[in-house]
């Protein structure tokens, strides 16, 4: 008898098998002339060759299917199985940036927002600005995602000046990473919703995805990489200097941030506000400004922001 050996590679097992290894047997029915096994993210399976070579090649797609859109059902695991084309498994919409945990869409979901991403095909840095809630940070990390799935960029590195401690962190509890967290958190926020944890955390942990403190950048050289400055109006003209000329070869920069929030000390200068008049004419650099029409977050927070801008205009 044949056997087969299979592994789930970057996937969950427990997402892929389904509760109760639901989805393991709901493959297993198309396949009654195989002895099929799993544990943990291998797979076994023992038959004739023939009938192997089509379930390894089905199977595979499988995981592909899973990959890409992060979700499989018996709905796909029958359209997969039993169809002779592969295209029938993609999506044909172009404008699904991600296929998030669950198989959540994610996508621009307002004008503004598919300007930013039109502007980030285009050029290799990017200044999103607008107020709060406008989805800024969240389209920029899903197309960081987009680029690392697609082996555009090696690596995602994700950073935001930590004003609020001081750039130093040294008063606060714990180690670096407990101290990083509450500063990082909108960041993994976004990451959960694209990627599934245990990936997420592995790549992590291989430094495939970086998120840390402005601080940080100093003395690095960014290639292959998809990087994300967030909060990016809290920054000092030195350390907008110091972080845009830390762009390397292969390189995608997007810098967000709302000139309205800054939280710097008095009489100093934004390097945000700075860096949109400096570079407003640099060719490769494009400057997309976001408004209250993008607000994505409850409809309240949009009423929140046009209160606050009534009482400051009459200030």
């Amino acid at each position: 008898m044949n056997e087969r050996i299979i592994e789930l590679v970057d996937i969950a097992p427990k997402d892929f098998w389904g509760a109760q290894d639901s989805h393991l047997e709901t493959i297993k029915k198309y396949y009654p002339k195989l002895k099929i096994v799993a544990r943990g993210t291998t797979l076994k399976a023992f038959g004739e060759k023939e009938i192997l070579d089509e379930f390894e090649k089905r199977f595979k797609r499988l995981m592909l299917h899973f990959t890409r859109y992060n979700n499989i059902d018996d709905n796909v695991i029958e359209r997969v199985i039993q169809s002779d084309s592969q295209t029938e498994i993609m999506d044909p919409s172009d404008k699904i940036l991600v296929h998030g945990v669950g198989g959540k869409l994610i996508k621009a979901i307002t004008p503004n927002q598919q300007k930013l991403v039109d502007s980030m095909y285009k050029n290799d840095m990017v200044f999103a600005v607008g107020p709060a809630g406008t989805g800024k940070t969240y389209t920029g990390v899903a197309l960081a995602v987009k680029a690392l799935k697609e082996k555009q960029v090696k690596r995602i590195i994700l950073t935001r000046p930590a004003v609020e401690a001081g750039e130093n962190l040294g008063f606060l509890p714990g180690d670096m990473k407990e101290k990083l967290d509450p500063y990082m958190q909108p960041l993994y926020d976004a990451l959960r919703d694209m990627i599934p944890h245990e990936k997420l955390e592995d790549y992590i942990l291989k430094g495939i995805i970086q998120i840390a403190p402005l601080a940080f950048m100093r003395g690095r050289t960014l290639d292959n990489a998809f990087v994300i400055l967030d909060e990016a109006q809290n920054t000092t003209h030195s350390q907008m200097k110091m972080f845009l000329t830390r762009m390397g070869r292969n390189a995608k920069f997007m810098i967000t941030g709302d000139p309205g929030q800054v939280d710097l000390p008095r009489r100093t200068t934004s390097g945000l506000k700075e860096a949109l008049l400096i570079l407003k004419n640099v060719d490769g650099v494009g400057i997309l400004y976001l408004d209250d029409k993008d607000i994505v977050r409850h409809k309240l927070v949009k009423k929140i922001i046009d209160a606050y801008k009534s009482i400051e205009n009459h200030d």
